[in-house]
């Protein structure tokens, strides 16, 4: 059989399928007709929003449909996702040594991370910073976000123009897919960053596209964060494409980090930084892929990884068709 002959039936295999499940599902008045029982579906000026629950989480999808971009379990433990390694920041800035430690969080959410250190630790001030106004109504509503918690709807950097204040924790949790906001992206900004935490101050970005290929966005970032912070380690995230970067001045942070953690006494918390340490890389170099407020092509660089890794998941179905035929792949499907 002709090679296009194959693709061709692959293809129209292929749109039967989805033609049925449209003529199947298509009557569904919910965008998301593959959902049953949402607990709420709606939009905003920035996102098509979707929360959804089981017996063991309430969680929030935006508009990739399917991903996750918060989380709360209902048991109230750890979640098992990048939050969790964000976790070693308050370590690293001494939380167990201090009075008292100011957090902020740029990109909120419906805020799993600042929940989860107001559940851990009784020493933080967390307030956040979140552009979609109605995120954070959902987040008041079914994430138990309690009112304690300031959260200003404003943009990430226009808001550290705006403020004087220093913080011991800065987090930023602003980028999603490839849209990945141009301006809290550059040296510029991540100057602005450091320029609002205190001398031992420590800030946590999370990377959600983790690139295998040289000259990733993810290298871009790196090497941008190089130029401003004398520190820059990395953990990737088990189980996904999230990469947790850490970065601060001075070269005291991960010595700081064990001394606090030593002073735990939480077992769950432990375990879980006993883990973060263990997968951080070595010290970054930095290097000269330098993103600016002039040149920073960031749906260029993260198209590059969407294609990677659509890339890896089509060599999936590749090998099945290989192996198995048209019938393996249909049934793949």
């Amino acid at each position: 059989m002709r090679k296009e002959n194959v693709k061709n039936r692959v293809a129209v295999a292929t749109g039967a399928v989805l033609f049925l499940l449209c003529c199947i599902f298509g009557r569904n008045n919910s965008f998301a007709f593959w959902q049953n029982n949402l607990t709420y579906e709606g939009e905003s000026v920035y996102n098509y929003l979707q929360v959804y629950e089981n017996s063991a989480e309430v969680v929030l999808s935006t508009n990739v449909l399917f991903g996750v971009q918060s989380v709360y379990m209902k048991d109230k433990r750890l979640t098992g996702m990048y939050y969790d390694y964000a976790m070693a920041a308050p370590y690293m800035a001494g939380v167990k040594e201090k009075e008292n430690l100011d957090v902020l969080i740029l990109g909120m959410g419906t805020g799993t991370y600042a929940t989860q250190l107001n559940r851990y630790f009784n020493n933080i001030s967390c307030e956040g910073v979140e552009i979609d106004e109605k995120i954070t109504d959902l987040a008041r509503k079914y994430f138990e976000l309690p009112e304690s918690i300031p959260v200003t709807t404003y943009d990430g950097r226009a808001y550290l123009n705006a403020i004087d204040k220093k913080y011991d924790v800065i987090m930023v949790d602003a980028y999603q897919d490839i849209t990945i906001p141009f301006q809290m992206s550059s040296k510029e900004f991540f100057t602005l960053v450091k320029d609002h935490l205190t001398d031992d101050g420590v800030m946590i970005v999370n990377m959600n596209m983790r690139g295998q290929s040289e000259g990733s966005i993810n290298d871009y970032l790196q090497d941008t964060i190089a130029s401003v912070f004398d520190s820059v380690y990395t953990a990737d995230v088990s189980g996904s494409t999230n990469r947790e970067l850490f970065a601060f001045m001075g070269e005291t942070g991960l010595e700081t980090f064990k001394a606090n953690l030593s002073l735990e006494n939480d077992t769950e918390l432990i375990n879980m930084m006993d883990k973060v340490y263990s997968d951080l890389s070595p010290k970054y170099a930095g290097g000269s892929r330098i993103l600016t407020d002039d040149k920073a092509p960031v749906e260029l660089l993260g198209m590059k990884v969407i294609d990677e890794l659509i890339e890896d998941e089509v060599s999936y179905y590749k090998e099945i068709y290989k192996k198995e035929g048209i019938e393996g792949l249909l049934e793949a499907f």
